[in-house]
């Protein structure tokens, strides 16, 4: 049966060991470039992570691929779709981490915190006694999170080992502390730093917020709010039903209905969060690189330039 929404989204991480990521590199862009599939995978040492859009079909060869690679086999996908292809360009990167906390003796395949199911989550962050900690950064978490999560106001990954130290105290004092991402990949890290500070009752979301949206109902959700994702389609919601949240092209800052109504934002040029960061001259080139985007539009081309 055909699917009303054509592209399949495949978000997908796994630890494991390469000892040669220069060598996995061309033959995983090759067989996506083959396959007509967009996105970006990043390739280190540690493992692989990212995400991919493209014709069923054309997710299942690359994924097919991916699962002869070491350690690959049984890697977890998290599925959702979208009406249009929502990355410009596929991507396939080699880096010293598949996501960047810079703790090099942090190492998720020696001990991770416990995995909680979606079904067990509920009971485990409604207990008084659990601490919940978004381990996402600042504009993420803006946008939504679980109720009464603590919110670490990191901008970056590599902040949480910092902020963590600041509040080393009120967290170890915690029965248990339950820790979220958006797909799972943060919290495989920051859970195994907080085992390697001595804390052993740490729990995390297995899958995420995205297997969370996917799998609790509706009503007996408890989030709130909607779900950046790192793609075109900038939000999601329950069942991964696309948000309503836009990207501003100049700070890359999601953007609520609210903030798109505002005087302040004009598309591909400013917001209400970066007005009055960027100066004539930047909003000049801004306001240039979105009427090329628009031509090429008009043309039925994607302009590749339109990020900053």
């Amino acid at each position: 049966m055909t699917h009303p929404l054509p592209i399949r989204v495949a978000a997908l991480y796994q630890f494991t060991r390469f000892d040669d990521c220069a060598a996995l590199r061309a033959p995983l862009a090759q067989v996506c470039t083959s396959q007509g599939v967009k996105g970006t995978l990043l390739v280190a040492p540690e493992g692989i992570n990212g995400t991919i859009a493209g014709s069923d079909e054309g997710i299942e060869q690359v994924l097919a691929h991916i699962r002869t690679l070491p350690g690959c086999a049984a890697i977890e996908v998290k599925d959702s779709r979208a009406a249009e292809m929502p990355f410009l360009r596929m991507k396939v990167r080699i880096k010293r981490e598949i996501v960047t906390m810079g703790q090099p003796d942090v190492d998720p395949l020696r001990g991770t915190g416990h995995y909680v199911a979606p079904e067990g989550w509920n009971a485990l962050i409604d207990d008084p006694q659990t601490i919940v900690i978004d381990t996402r950064n600042d504009y993420e978490v803006a946008i939504g999170s679980f109720a009464g999560a603590v919110d670490p106001q990191t901008q970056s990954f590599r902040d949480f080992p910092a902020w963590f130290e600041a509040h080393r105290e009120e967290i170890a004092a915690a029965p248990r502390i339950a820790m979220f991402c958006t797909g799972g990949i943060r919290c495989e890290k920051s859970t195994a730093y907080l085992k390697a500070q001595g804390l052993d009752e740490v729990y995390h979301l297995q899958g995420g917020i995205l297997r969370y949206l996917e799998t609790v109902a509706l009503e007996e959700s408890r989030w709130q709010g909607e779900c950046f994702v790192f793609d075109e389609r900038v939000s999601v919601g329950h069942g991964l039903a696309p948000g309503s949240h836009a990207l501003c092209r100049a700070c890359r800052m999601p953007l609520s209905p609210e903030q798109q109504a505002s005087p302040l934002f004009v598309e591909g040029v400013s917001c209400p969060v970066c007005h009055a960061d960027r100066t004539p001259e930047q909003r000049e080139r801004y306001a240039e690189r979105q009427r090329q985007t628009e031509l090429a539009e008009a043309r039925g081309e994607t302009h590749l330039g339109r990020e900053p």
